[in-house]
């Protein structure tokens, strides 16, 4: 893509990176207490049916995945123009989804500047080796790699690493302001969860909080790995890298259904997000309808999307991802070249 056309196509998105205050409102309305009235429903529930507790969880953390994703608006700075707003209610909504709002921060801006970019992954990503790296990787590293992207590993217990170990703790070297607010959260959910297992009992906030937590978390981890792990994906070398390449191509358009789409907060429109992160999550919609260019995106749909399970590796000579079994005669024999199934093209491994 040309200077030219780049520069035209963030001008296109540009007026939609403006926040509305009133949409804002309205949308931290329709998402937090319906969630508390859901969780309220769900306790009391208990004395009907554990199923249909557990029922009302499952619609509960669909409210904790849109109550996320106004989170992750804040940490970018577009749910409202005010930067004091956006930490505060980032901070508050972060308590509530068990992030660390400057910890979170950090790394997902990182994730923004160098996503698709091969020589820069690690910080904000789903962990993604190329062929010729798990070639050249020890058995261990192999082993370590291959549970990684087991699909029970994954979203079974990708969930509880991430809320228990992952967003607990501040990397080394983390600044007082960023390793404050993660102390800050942490203690508030120990207070919280403390008080609230001493007001209704450990077995029901564990019935309760567990789904809620397990499904909201799956269903996030699902989401960003459909978004940026599709069959034609965009990664390239430093050399080769360009970010509004890596945000179209790189990013897919997840067309869901309307309910769902509301549930996710228009996240789907991952490309349009990644090309502007200052869009506000309630204009996702409207600066792709509105932007013709956009609509070349990669769109996957639910069907379409249940494909990347298979994803392992990206195979650099290809462009595209290949399973593990593709590449199993590699681990003999390095020199013997790859036969990829779907593509009917071959290459030799470096």
């Amino acid at each position: 893509m040309s200077r030219e056309k780049t520069l035209a196509l963030r001008k296109n998105v540009k007026p939609f990176e403006n926040s509305e205050l009133k949409k804002s409102i309205i949308q931290l309305i329709n998402t937090i207490p319906p969630f508390f009235i859901l969780w309220f429903l769900a306790y009391i529930s208990l004395d009907v049916s554990v199923w249909l507790t557990v029922g009302l969880s499952v619609i509960a953390a669909g409210f904790v995945v849109r109550i996320f994703i106004i989170f992750h608006d804040c940490t970018h700075g577009s749910f409202f123009k005010n930067k004091k707003a956006n930490d505060i209610t980032g901070t508050i909504t972060g308590i509530i989804t068990l992030f660390a709002y400057e910890k979170w921060k950090r790394e997902h801006n990182i994730h923004h500047a160098t996503s698709g970019n091969l020589d820069k992954r690690g910080v904000g990503d789903i962990w993604m080796m190329t062929v010729e790296e798990y070639i050249e990787a020890s058995p261990m590293k192999r082993l370590s790699y291959r549970l990684y992207r087991n699909p029970i590993v994954m979203f079974g217990l990708g969930p509880a690493l991430l809320f228990l170990v992952s967003n607990r703790f501040n990397r080394k070297g983390a600044r007082g302001k960023e390793r404050n607010n993660t102390y800050f959260i942490n203690i508030s959910v120990i207070v919280i969860y403390a008080l609230m297992i001493w007001l209704i009992g450990w077995q029901a906030f564990a019935i309760i909080q567990g789904t809620i937590l397990f499904v909201a978390g799956a269903l996030g981890i699902w989401l960003f790995y459909v978004q940026h792990q599709f069959e034609d994906s965009y990664f390239e070398d430093e050399s080769e890298w360009d970010y509004v390449k890596a945000a179209i191509e790189g990013s897919s358009y997840y067309k869901l259904p309307r309910v769902l789409q509301w549930v996710t907060g228009n996240i789907g429109f991952h490309h349009v997000h990644h090309l502007s992160p200052r869009v506000p999550n309630y204009n996702l919609e409207k600066a792709h309808n509105s932007t013709p260019p956009l609509h070349k995106a990669t769109t996957i749909n639910l069907r379409k999307s249940l494909e990347s399970i298979r994803f392992r590796l990206f195979d650099e000579d290809n462009k595209s991802f290949v399973n593990f079994k593709e590449i199993k005669h590699l681990l003999k024999n390095p020199k013997q070249p790859v036969k990829l199934n779907s593509k009917n093209t071959t290459f030799e491994s470096k």
